[in-house]
């Protein structure tokens, strides 16, 4: 007779993706407990519930993550995992053989095709012709001799992963020249990837520049004054990492003095960016709320990756978007 799981979720899902969740788990034990998370990117209080469960699925506490007694494995509804990206954590982890996953691969798709999306806005001059439209509805000749034809631009990524690798994908009838970014090159990336340190040489030459890098102590402020100067004059910024990961009040700096061509952001610091935020007034500076990872269906699309690598650990198979094992 096959084991039952206990497992423990706190995301705030609608009624459909909550039922699929409960389907998929028939004949183990679920808990809800009495507050959830409302957002991915909030994590929920503790709650006592979780030392009684086998498994958690959404935004556990990290903390009560490595007090609980239970626990064998950890799905987060995020593709970041910022909050357990710690020696502590990992050094717990590996103590009580627990696993953690993400939910990358669900993320993937629309975080690439967004960036995607700033790639095409900026060649063909989407955003100015959107602003005319909006105050003086007079055509512009020279708007038609900004745009630009993709193709043959240098373009550094940093952060390659699965978002990273699905962005390659997109662009690569486009013949950029791209190469990623990551701490350890591993030698399976679909194109050429250097090293954070070797990547600083290459600064002067790209002329765009695709931050996904994730929140940890590492990463925080990468993108300082230092780093900014050495970019190329002209540049277009994106960022859909992490706020956290950029000096902003250099970034404002190098944009109002069209050092940066434009920059397009999905991720600010803080979150939300508060109305008064000088970043809001730069006509360079295009910013979305953080919505590159979302789209409709996308908490079933979570269910359905969490119940994947569920069957998984049930025939114990190696699971998907693993970052702590």
């Amino acid at each position: 007779m096959s084991k039952t799981y206990t497992i423990w979720c706190n995301a705030d899902y609608p009624a459909d993706a909550q039922r699929m969740l409960e389907e998929g788990l028939r004949g183990h034990r679920l808990l809800w407990p009495a507050q959830r998370a409302s957002s991915n990117l909030v994590a929920a209080p503790p709650d006592p519930q979780l030392n009684h469960a086998d498994i958690a699925f959404g935004q556990p506490d990290a903390k009560a993550v490595i007090d609980s007694p239970t626990l064998r494995w950890v799905q987060l509804s995020t593709a970041g995992y910022t909050r357990f990206d710690t020696p502590e954590f990992r050094s717990a982890a590996r103590r009580k053989h627990l696993t953690l996953t993400t939910s990358s691969t669900v993320y993937a798709e629309p975080c690439a095709q967004h960036l995607a999306s700033y790639f095409y806005a900026h060649a063909r001059q989407l955003y100015p012709a959107d602003a005319i439209q909006l105050s003086t509805r007079v055509w512009t000749p020279r708007m038609r001799r900004d745009c630009v034809l993709l193709g043959g631009q240098r373009v550094l990524v940093y952060g390659y992963g699965a978002i990273a690798h699905r962005l390659i994908e997109l662009l690569a009838p486009l013949e950029l020249d791209i190469i990623g970014v990551r701490r350890t090159p591993r030698g399976d990336e679909l194109t050429k990837v250097v090293s954070l340190d070797e990547a600083d040489s290459l600064l002067s030459q790209a002329d765009y520049i695709v931050n996904i890098l994730p929140a940890n102590a590492d990463s925080e402020g990468f993108f300082d004054a230092a780093r900014i100067a050495r970019f190329k004059p002209g540049v277009i910024f994106m960022n859909i990492g992490r706020g956290t990961t950029v000096e902003q009040s250099a970034l404002h700096r190098a944009l109002a003095a069209g050092e940066i061509a434009e920059a397009y952001l999905d991720v600010t610091d803080p979150e939300p960016l508060p109305p008064e935020h000088p970043l809001w007034t730069l006509p360079n500076c295009r910013i979305t709320p953080h919505t590159a990872g979302g789209f409709a269906g996308e908490a079933k699309t979570l269910v359905h990756h969490f119940l994947s690598n569920f069957q998984r650990f049930l025939k114990d198979r190696e699971m998907v978007d693993v970052v702590v094992h």
